[in-house]
């Protein structure tokens, strides 16, 4: 203990304490390094944040070796502020390079800035995303099916860039599939992993069309291998198939003038007596909402506008 005592004493007081303060300031380039420290660490996240944070700290690092060189004239400060501008300059090089070799095509890179990125979503992740669709987006021309009511196998999950898909059971209109939203999201949530399935709805293109799709298998390995991408399509196809239920909901009529709604079931029960109970989950398969809802009075026309 004596010795770890005498250690800390000299260590405090082996220095005398400042009797007499400089007078006069420091040069500007020493108070420059300051202000470009305090504005380097106020940098964000994410690539763009480190090319803010790693410029501004190297620059900060370079003015308190200039300051060391020609004021302090101490070598072993500007040493030590060379060494960490040169880390700086190499980190910096190294950001750059990521963002460079993180490159999408034009319509990825729409895609990103519309639906991954107010997600908070990084370009490494999105990357990984991105490749495991090849980064190919496959053309559909107009008044060409994406999938046939009984016979296309549900085999891949696609996300639609631009045009509109026009979904039909039977001949008769459902809904339409806008840019941004799932093709075929109902059937992917309605199959596990490993079962196989034929779509219950036919998909044509109204417009020409273009679309990313996703092979199952290979999907589903890169969420075995990414935890956080299989969470990121889940609450995706979730809100998908949401926005698809109450595309249904707005066509539904009940009795009176009133409009069904599927989250509230009961309140037709009490309002309109006379009406049928209707129980939408007998008529909507499991994870499923493209099924033509039966069962209600005075449903309006399901064609086409």
């Amino acid at each position: 203990m004596g010795e770890n005592a005498s250690f800390w004493e000299s260590l405090i007081y082996a220095h005398p304490t400042c009797t007499t303060w400089k007078q006069e300031a420091e040069g500007s380039i020493y108070h420059l390094a300051s202000i470009l420290f305090v504005v380097g660490f106020m940098g964000g996240s994410g690539f763009f944040g480190l090319l803010y944070v790693f410029s501004l700290l190297g620059l900060g690092f370079l003015c308190s070796s200039v300051w060391a060189w020609l004021d302090v004239c101490a070598a072993d400060i500007f040493s030590w502020n060379f060494i960490l501008f040169a880390i700086c300059f190499v980190q910096f090089i190294y950001v750059t390079y990521q963002v460079r070799s993180v490159s999408f095509d034009r319509e990825f890179q729409e895609l990103y800035s519309a639906l991954f990125q107010p997600l908070g979503i990084s370009l490494t992740v999105y990357r990984k995303i991105v490749l495991c669709c090849d980064a190919e987006v496959v053309t559909l021309e107009k008044e060409h099916c994406y999938a046939m009511q009984g016979k296309t196998p549900i085999d891949k999950l696609s996300l639609l860039v631009s045009g509109r898909i026009r979904v039909t059971v039977d001949g008769e209109f459902l809904h339409y599939i806008f840019p941004l939203q799932f093709l075929d999201s109902p059937e992917w949530d309605s199959l596990r992993p490993t079962e196989e399935g034929i779509f219950q709805v036919t998909l044509t293109a109204e417009t020409d069309c273009r679309y990313i799709a996703w092979r199952r298998k290979k999907l589903y390995l890169l969420f075995a291998k990414h935890r956080f991408i299989s969470r990121l399509f889940s609450v995706l196809i979730g809100s998908d198939i949401a926005e698809k239920l109450y595309a249904l909901n707005d066509r539904v009529h009940v009795g009176k003038g009133f409009r069904y709604d599927i989250r509230l079931p009961n309140f037709y029960h009490v309002s309109l007596p006379e009406t049928p109970p209707v129980q939408p989950s007998h008529h909507l398969q499991r994870g499923s909402p493209r099924r033509k809802p039966t069962g209600v009075t005075n449903c309006s026309s399901f064609s086409a506008h």
